[in-house]
């Protein structure tokens, strides 16, 4: 069954059309990478799909809702959640408390709860902690939980996006590069952490240029270039479309 579903989806910018009449959809419970040279369109696909940009055409569809134009917000409600290619951390705030962040649509928010500390809110918030606690050992950060964001290193970094993406409990994640910039090591870290999340039955799409991860984790793999739709399959059958190949080594090589 589809989770998501994009059908005949178009963005221009000016002159300029970024994503180009294109349909793809995504299994439930696999992991989905998109693939292209720089320039091909992944992220402005991702932006479409996460609400921060309106297609100007087209559709995309979340568990059969259709859910194109609909803000972050609303598409975090209906189980959508993101980590971006650059680092979005709260670098004054310790480890704990960037996932607790990405927990606020799961805990109480009034006001005057709030203010008095009544025993409900306390006990919420202690029960909120202890699952982003649950969180950061998951991806392999426990150890860093009371440290400062700002003092971690930047691998640590990665994986503490994905365990505060997780806290709002998505059925849908998107990852947009969480291995960029990463050494081997770091990259065999996140690669764990990917496929952890895809046990819990929690469908992963990402857009990646690390292909050893992408070929060796990966259930369904689309290739894009300059916006359309170039390839589409397994990993075996991606990497061995001439297509594919020609787009990102030339049609010489």
């Amino acid at each position: 069954m589809s989770l998501l579903a994009v059908d005949g989806l178009s963005k221009e910018f000016g002159g300029v059309h970024a994503v180009q009449d294109l349909s793809f959809s995504v299994e439930a419970g696999t992991i989905h990478s998109i693939i292209g040279p720089n320039g091909a369109g992944k992220t402005t696909l991702f932006n479409l799909i996460t609400g921060i940009y309106t297609p100007s055409a087209g559709r995309i569809t979340l568990d059969g809702t259709d859910i194109a134009g609909k803000s972050p917000s609303q598409l975090a409600r209906l189980g959508m959640s993101r980590t971006f290619q650059n680092l979005q951390i709260f670098f004054n705030m310790s480890a704990a408390e960037n996932v607790m962040v990405g927990a606020h649509l799961h805990v109480d928010r009034r006001f005057w709860p709030s203010l008095l500390r009544l025993p409900s809110m306390v006990r919420g918030d202690r029960a909120c902690r202890q699952e982003c606690l649950r969180l950061l050992d998951f991806v392999g950060l426990a150890h860093y939980a009371e440290a400062e964001a700002s003092a971690m290193p930047y691998g640590a970094l990665k994986r503490l996006e994905i365990a505060r993406a997780l806290a709002a409990r998505p059925k849908l994640l998107l990852l947009d590069e969480p291995a960029a910039g990463l050494n081997a090591t770091e990259s065999r870290e996140i690669d764990e952490v990917i496929k952890k999340v895809a046990g819990q039955g929690i469908t992963v799409v990402l857009v990646e240029h690390d292909m050893k991860m992408v070929m060796g984790i990966s259930d369904h793999i689309l290739a894009l270039d300059y916006g359309r739709k170039l390839a589409e399959g397994t990993p075996a059958q991606v990497r061995a479309n001439a297509d594919v190949i020609a787009a990102y080594l030339g049609a010489h090589a």
